[in-house]
């Protein structure tokens, strides 16, 4: 009888542990997915890097696309201040995207980003970008959102990059759910974040 028992409490405490591994595994699975995206550029993430080798800079070029798009519970205009740039494979380049808050209050977004084919995130590399931190708009506040990256030349040395003409740069900005609390300041003004314009 008392065996049973122990077997028992050991059979328990097991199933506990376990339950509490996958609670927790849960919890850390998007921070988990999100760093192993920009270790290996899977899904189309581009790195993040201090700054391009500039003994690395091509005379070729690639054209980048950008695109922009709003979540529907966010009241925000989003789009690119360019539509597609020709730039020099490993020079730094500077783009932006323009955000404009059509509601009557202050919004907090942040965004999400890839680049398509997928297969060439692991040759786009971002410097800086509006979309490492939140970005809070007062009522029909507009901003202009830098973002500054490169492309790596040896994505022509690459067998599997030969078909890749272009690359497409794209953001989503969805709300921030817990508002920051009144009186609180922008972060538009950070390096890095979005440059306020008059709306």
């Amino acid at each position: 009888m008392a065996k049973a028992r122990t077997r028992n409490g050991i059979v328990a405490a097991t199933l506990v542990a376990v339950v509490g591994g996958m609670v927790g595994l849960s919890f850390a699975s998007v921070p988990l997915y999100r760093l192993f995206c920009q270790v290996t550029g899977f899904g189309g993430t581009p790195n993040v890097v201090a700054a391009p080798d500039s003994t690395k800079v091509s005379d070729r070029t690639i054209a980048v696309r950008f695109d922009a798009n709003v979540n529907p519970a966010l009241p925000w205009a989003f789009q690119p201040e360019q539509l597609e740039l020709q730039v020099r494979l490993g020079e730094p380049t500077l783009a932006f995207y323009k955000a404009i808050n059509q509601s009557d209050r202050a919004v907090t977004g942040t965004a999400t980003f890839n680049v398509t084919p997928y297969k060439a995130g692991i040759y786009f590399s971002k410097i800086e970008c509006f979309c490492f931190t939140e970005q809070r708009l007062a009522a029909h506040q507009s901003a202009d959102m830098p973002v500054q990256f490169f492309v790596d030349p040896e994505i022509f040395k690459d067998p599997n990059m030969r078909d890749v003409a272009a690359i497409t740069l794209s953001y989503t900005f969805f709300p921030v759910e817990a508002e920051e609390p009144k009186g609180r300041t922008s972060q538009v003004d950070t390096p890095g974040s979005a440059r306020p314009t008059k709306g």
